[in-house]
């Protein structure tokens, strides 16, 4: 078996689910596009972590190690309680950073998607973040998301029970990171 094969197989899933986890991602985006946070933050599980880890330059023979792990620095590392507490600010108005609000679009492709024996799937999604605030300020953020899904039966067909955002930017330009991803 080539290597593309394996690959191939590793994310082969059935043209239904993966439509439907593309519409998933697709209304999720609109959420946030929309600034409808507080539907947003009911798309995760109650003990969903949301996680940014932060990011090195190193030399090829170790890059392995440049992205951060659990243990080590990280951006924003949120549980369900912190996660809900910075979707308040935002909708207080009383976060400087969004206030007012920044205009955002979201991008998101090569959703790849592997089914777990419990039922819930794993996904790898790329994903362009561009953010225009005020009269001239314009950020983008570019990375890949790690996401476990699992069914609900709620108005969504899936919740969040752990998002991992990776970012491309070892270094990044904007000046907060107050866009959720």
């Amino acid at each position: 078996m080539t290597t593309s094969t394996s690959v191939s197989a590793l994310y082969r899933v059935a043209p239904e689910l993966q439509l439907l986890v593309e519409q998933f991602y697709a209304a999720e985006a609109e959420l946030l596009d929309e600034h409808r946070y507080d539907e947003w933050i009911e798309l995760f599980t109650d003990d969903a972590e949301y996680w940014i880890p932060s990011r090195t330059t190193l030399p090829i023979r170790e890059r392995r190690r440049q992205i951060a792990t659990r243990d080590e620095n990280a951006i924003t590392d949120d549980d369900m309680d912190m996660l809900r507490g910075r979707v308040r600010r935002v909708l207080s108005g009383i976060q400087w950073s969004e206030e007012p609000p920044s205009r955002t679009r979201r991008l998101l492709t090569n959703i790849r998607i592997r089914e777990q024996d419990n039922g819930e799937l794993r996904t790898r999604t790329n994903f362009y973040v561009y953010r225009s605030r005020l009269e001239r300020h314009q950020d983008w953020f570019v990375g890949e998301r790690f996401d476990v899904l699992r069914p609900s039966s709620g108005a969504y067909p899936f919740r969040v029970a752990d998002r991992r955002i990776v970012f491309d930017q070892a270094t990044l330009l904007a000046p907060s990171v107050s866009v959720f991803f």
